[in-house]
């Protein structure tokens, strides 16, 4: 199996998406989108696991137009992880390089749903990383005998994780345990509730979009983060980790903003 997948995975190479919505005529950041993936797998990935980050990436098109953000979806080479090989993680780090020599130094932020967002906190070591938005990530059962989840290149970057309380694919406790963790060793982490709402956040798609958006704009062009993100950042373990998504939250960003 390995030597089949390897040799699969050699003959693919992961590539940006066109931009996602219209390209500004100067980029001064980016946001790459990663759709989820599977355990194990050497097939091609499945363009259904893209949809929902397409539509994230119209709605953060959108919000940064002015200040000049691109988005672009990253497409795997496979839809494995693949184990040790962690091929996810290692297309995400191939994005961010990626951005880099298109656009030079500009600020980049990892998106990622599921297994996406577990590639978007591997590859947050990269320089041009500064930021990572983690929906329902997927994580490893605790396992006494692995290494547990890498941390440390989380180190300088601001980190948001946001979770459903009832998803039944991805475990919210294992996000909640890897938020604790990172955050006795770096200050820019919080994590978000999303109550009552399954693996897809569909009944909250609205919020979750202004709040990537909210995120994304802090953190790559130094807009003020909304209150909540401000008091999940600043507030200590539990607190700032288990801070619930309040319903209507892109409408109340409106509101604030129009005053």
């Amino acid at each position: 199996m390995g030597s089949v997948k390897s040799q699969a995975t050699a003959a693919r190479a992961a590539r940006l998406s066109a931009p996602i919505g219209t390209e500004p005529s100067t980029v001064s950041g980016v946001v790459l989108l990663l759709p989820g993936g599977e355990a194990v797998s050497a097939r091609k990935p499945s363009p259904l696991r893209t949809s929902g980050m397409r539509g994230m990436g119209r709605h953060l098109a959108r919000a940064g137009r002015t200040e000049g953000l691109a988005a672009h979806l990253v497409h795997y080479r496979n839809r494995g992880w693949n184990g040790r090989e962690a091929d996810l993680s290692q297309d995400a780090h191939w994005a961010a390089e990626e951005v880099r020599r298109r656009y030079g130094d500009v600020p980049v932020c990892l998106a990622g749903v599921d297994m996406g967002a577990r590639a978007a906190l591997h590859a947050s070591g990269h320089p041009a990383v500064n930021s990572v938005f983690a929906l329902a990530p997927w994580l490893p059962e605790d396992d006494v005998a692995a290494a547990p989840e890498p941390v440390k290149q989380l180190h300088g970057r601001t980190v948001l994780i946001v979770h459903g309380t009832n998803d039944e694919r991805t475990d919210p406790e294992l996000s909640f345990r890897l938020a604790a963790r990172a955050k006795k060793a770096h200050r820019d982490i919080a994590r978000f509730e999303v109550h009552s709402d399954g693996h897809r956040l569909a009944q909250h798609r609205s919020e979750v979009f202004a709040l990537a958006a909210d995120f994304v704009l802090g953190t790559l062009f130094g807009h003020a983060f909304s209150r909540p993100v401000q008091d999940a950042l600043a507030a200590p373990p539990p607190l700032g980790l288990r801070m619930p998504l309040a319903a209507g939250f892109g409408k109340s960003l409106d509101k604030a903003r129009r005053k």
